[in-house]
């Protein structure tokens, strides 16, 4: 595993009564470098979607293929068409070019500055000015330490407001400041993108009369967690996979009775079950030693799967609750960048319906919905069926 991870995670909301957004991101990982483009389209609705995705798609295939930041900036300057009435280029557009050794180049282009915090403080940094056709485009280079941040936004997130809570909207330095305390609250990606944009419909009533759009990237040090789903199709080999799950580095969660007595009577230990937060549709916890969560299988997994598609879909839910699916969930959102999922091939009877065929698991069926959810958040998986 490398010493570092490119944690990114992005959201919109679209201008009110508009079906697609203006804005558009693109990220593309590779093999040496992360790309994250992020383009704003002039106006709303297909046209403006239509051209910030061209913006796009423009810049991260060519960055992909290796052309020079200069060659790309001139292509997509040449390439947009500009609105002859406001002399402006139907797209903005900023662009963050990570490498793996963690040198990071942004390119702005008439979008609001990026912000770049360090330690919680906004760190400000020289740009290069080019002129292309009257218009400046910023170029910054520095390298990126762990813990680094960089947040991206449309217009529509400074314009939050404006008219109405905020009669001048609610201003890069407003943003900037609220970045700052943000920063002091949540490590990852994910919750910093959807702290951002909860404000901004909250300043918007709810009605954005912008497109509205949040990029966040944190350099992480890589955190795993072993999550383990049983029982295995071979008991013969318990022990010897109890070893390795344990021994293995990250945080360790085992769902499911079964599971749970396998883990503990290979520990020479016993699950001990919580009652200290009892609620009505989801199962205690448990207690293992040596084990970060124990929880029971399908209701608790299902009940996970319910929240973090919710979150997805820019929901609000209380991640500070302390039942079993929340603290999983906050886990697997929050808490780690990289997941192995030790799931257990043997069928428990008590998990089938009796209308699916025989060889599909219903708890198989809601880890699989819970890999991909966690692949949408940008985790990296691996799965391992024992």
């Amino acid at each position: 595993m490398t010493e570092h991870f490119i944690d990114i995670a992005y959201k919109s909301v679209n201008k009110v009564n508009e079906v697609l957004c203006g804005d558009t991101v693109e990220v593309v990982r590779e093999n040496d470098k992360t790309i994250l483009v992020l383009a704003d389209g002039l106006g709303s609705g297909v046209k403006a979607n239509i051209l910030s995705t061209m913006t796009c798609k423009i810049a991260s295939t060519m960055l992909k293929e290796g052309e020079s930041v200069l060659e790309t900036i001139d292509t997509i300057m040449h390439t947009l068409p500009v609105c002859k009435v406001r002399n402006l280029a139907y797209s903005t557009f900023a662009i963050i070019d990570i490498s793996n050794d963690g040198l990071c180049n942004i390119i702005e282009y008439d979008n609001p500055p990026v912000f770049i915090l360090r330690n919680n403080h906004l760190l400000e940094l020289k740009k290069e000015t080019m002129i292309y056709e009257d218009k400046k485009v910023f170029l910054t280079s520095f390298q990126m330490e762990l813990g680094d941040q960089l947040v991206v936004v449309s217009d529509g997130v400074i314009h939050a407001g404006v008219g109405g809570i905020m009669n001048l909207g609610w201003q890069w330095e407003h943003v900037a400041d609220f970045l700052k305390k943000e920063s002091r609250l949540y490590k990852s990606a994910e919750r910093i993108a959807t702290a951002l944009l909860d404000a901004c419909n909250i300043l918007y009533d709810f009605k954005p009369g912008d497109d509205t759009t949040v990029a966040s990237i944190i350099l992480r040090a890589p955190e795993t967690v072993d999550l383990f789903s049983g029982p295995p199709e071979n008991s013969a080999g318990d022990a010897d996979f109890v070893r390795q799950f344990v021994q293995s580095p990250g945080k360790k969660v085992v769902c499911g009775g079964t599971a749970s007595n396998i883990v503990a009577k290979n520990l020479n230990t016993e699950v001990e079950t919580s009652l200290d937060y009892l609620t009505p549709d989801i199962p205690p916890i448990g207690h293992i030693k040596g084990i970060d969560l124990v929880t029971e299988g399908v209701l608790t997994l299902s009940k996970s799967v319910e929240l973090i598609r919710r979150y997805r879909h820019q929901e609000h839910i209380n991640l500070n609750a302390q039942d079993g699916a929340t603290r999983l969930s906050k886990l697997l959102i929050e808490d780690c960048t990289h997941i192995n999922f030790w799931i257990g091939s043997a069928i428990n009877p008590a998990h089938q319906n009796p209308d699916f065929p025989s060889t599909l698991s219903i708890k198989r069926s809601i880890l699989n919905e819970l890999i991909q959810l966690l692949q949408q958040l940008g985790k990296v998986i691996h799965i391992h069926y024992i």
